[in-house]
């Protein structure tokens, strides 16, 4: 099983590569989502706006599964399964630093009037990393 910690794990997520988050819906369907991550100390982080729809999954199932990939090459990749949890302590400052990774831009410029943001720390039961050519 591969760890966080692995050399190319780590490029994985250092680099500004897209994740996958998939959640569960209350009928228990799989409901898939396009995010930024970041990695801290062992862990992975994503963030959103309260009120939409895959936070309020992980509220009430905190069990995730996220697939980071390669940009150039997205049979490079990485799972990771773990559980989530919420805090709004430090969720702007996240999203902030997201954005700089992301989109070369100090602050987040998408935010909502009102908008409260929420980030989700996810400690990882289970690490696949998978890679050709």
């Amino acid at each position: 099983m591969a760890s966080l910690n692995d050399e190319e794990v780590r490029t994985l997520l250092e680099q500004p590569n897209f994740a996958v988050i998939s959640t569960l819906n209350p009928d228990g369907s799989v409901h898939n989502a396009v995010v930024w991550i970041s990695s801290e100390d062992g862990t992975v982080a994503v963030n959103s706006a309260v009120g939409r729809h895959w936070p309020a999954n992980i509220e009430r199932h905190p069990r995730v599964t996220v697939l980071v990939y390669e940009q150039d090459n997205p049979y490079n990749y990485v799972e990771i399964r773990g559980t989530a949890t919420a805090s709004r302590e430090s969720a702007d400052e996240h999203i902030d630093a997201l954005a700089k990774k992301y989109i070369g831009q100090d602050k987040y410029p998408f935010r909502a009037p009102g908008e409260q943001r929420v980030k989700f720390v996810i400690q990882p039961d289970h690490v696949r990393h998978q890679k050709q050519r």
